[in-house]
């Protein structure tokens, strides 16, 4: 059963209790789908099942409280620590990712926590990732605070009006309704794949350049040493002339 599928099937007061575990396990480290529970549970919102402002809460609560504990973690456990989650789930914690979300960690600093909550890849790296680099704590609570707030109360607010405006339309304009909200979904998620895919598409530019540089370095190193070592591997040395009378 898929997540959204599984939201829907519990009783509307746990759905709370849901949301926000779902959203604090995956902050803290846990590859879990906690965007589309999110999503799911403010199309609920928009249905009347549920509160929108006590799923907003939850949400907003999981999203600080799961990335603080990644935080601690992460700073108790280094990068040894991801190493080994590597070595176990390499299609969610593998080396390319790690790299990924370390160059997004020097290139915007504590604002890599707040711009990785709208980052599918980030969002579970975050927390973790800048205990690991031993991020001070208020910077990362800075941003914690204010991406938790934004990702998880936007998303929730922007869904639950989109909802009401859809189920209005599909009852005015049946498959009309159907069909615009179908496309503006579509659209959005386009739009969010697109920056996600400039974002990686910065990061690998600078690492071909980092790789390009270090290249240059070592072959200028190289030529260097070969230029002061003789042919039969010692030092070079320059040989005086004859003295003529």
């Amino acid at each position: 059963m898929h997540v959204d599928a599984w939201i829907e099937s519990v009783p509307p007061g746990s759905v709370y209790a849901l949301i926000g575990l779902i959203i604090g396990l995956e902050s803290l480290g846990i590859p879990l789908p906690g965007e589309i529970a999110l999503v799911t549970a403010a199309l609920l919102a928009a249905q009347g099942v549920v509160r929108p402002e006590w799923i907003a809460l939850c949400a907003i609560l999981g999203a600080i409280i799961g990335d603080s504990i990644g935080y601690s973690i992460g700073r108790k456990g280094g990068k040894p620590l991801f190493d080994k989650l590597g070595r176990k789930f390499p299609r969610h914690f593998g080396p390319e990712h790690l790299e990924t979300a370390e160059r997004a960690f020097q290139k915007w600093g504590m604002w890599a926590v707040f711009f990785g909550r709208f980052v599918a890849l980030l969002r579970i790296f975050a927390g973790p990732l800048a205990g690991a680099l031993r991020m001070p704590y208020w910077k990362f609570l800075i941003a914690n605070v204010l991406g938790g707030v934004i990702w998880a109360g936007g998303t929730t607010l922007l869904v639950y009006q989109v909802g009401k405006v859809a189920e209005k339309w599909l009852k005015s304009f049946s498959w009309i309704g159907l069909i615009v909200a179908v496309l503006g979904g579509a659209l959005m998620a386009w739009l969010m794949k697109r920056r996600a895919a400039k974002v990686k598409a910065e990061i690998d530019a600078e690492k071909a350049a980092a790789t390009a540089e270090t290249a240059i370095a070592d072959g200028a190193a190289d030529t260097t040493a070969a230029d002061t070592t003789a042919p039969g591997g010692g030092p070079a040395t320059t040989l005086a002339a004859p003295a003529t009378d």
